[in-house]
């Protein structure tokens, strides 16, 4: 007869993934044992083995969920411009916010998700691969629809991987509670693809020796 899974089975696998996730993210996949993830976990490697099998099962299981909430974010994004009548570029504006809030509390997973998908066996790899490639493509539709003048089927995929290259890496540098809020750095990208960079007004010339020069 199979175990009878507890009451709180899921909500303590997702505490397994956090702390996890952080493990990974502070050691390296491939320094991390079961016997470390228990210890950060405070729990026995015994108790650890009744919720996943192996090292290689949580890193599958904690990307995958991670891609499935981004694909998410993006159908959520999408089903709330159509319900409340937002343009395109406003959907585009919310899609990179959302993306910016999810990274805010998930830089982690998002570490674990660059770094560690090459450790995956090569089914489960391909699997999270194929989610990141959707992410990817769901992205670049969108911002094509938000900007048809700008974004043609020649430059869409480096303007897209340009916008990820902005927000994908905010973990290296863009700490939660900084001075630089998450929320006012989506802000500062939203008006960058808007208006794209100013051009700075020319500096003045300098003034010649002896105050306005000789005269004429």
């Amino acid at each position: 007869m199979a175990r009878t899974k507890a009451p709180d089975f899921e909500a303590q696998r997702e505490q397994i993934l956090e702390l996890a996730a952080a493990a990974f993210a502070a050691s390296s996949y491939p320094s991390t044992s079961m016997s470390d993830l228990a210890a950060a976990c405070g729990t026995s490697k015994a108790r650890l083995y009744h919720y996943y099998e192996s090292k290689e099962a949580i890193l599958f299981d904690l990307l995958d969920r991670y891609t499935q909430r981004l694909m998410g974010i993006v159908t959520k994004v999408e089903a709330d411009g159509e319900r409340r009548g937002r343009t395109e570029q406003e959907r585009f504006a919310d899609l990179l916010r959302a993306f910016l809030a999810e990274y805010e509390t998930s830089q982690t997973r998002h570490i674990a998700l660059i770094n560690d998908v090459k450790f995956l066996a090569d089914e489960q790899r391909d699997r999270i691969l194929q989610r990141e490639r959707d992410v990817v493509a769901a992205f670049g539709r969108q911002l094509r629809l938000a900007y048809p003048a700008r974004v043609t089927t020649e430059n869409q995929t480096p303007l897209t991987m340009t916008v990820f290259g902005m927000i994908n890496w905010t973990f290296t540098w863009l700490k939660p509670g900084g001075k630089l809020s998450y929320a006012a750095f989506a802000e500062m990208v939203v008006d960058l693809l808007e208006g794209g960079l100013v051009r700075g007004l020319p500096s003045p010339p300098a003034p010649l020796p002896g105050g306005e020069g000789r005269k004429q």
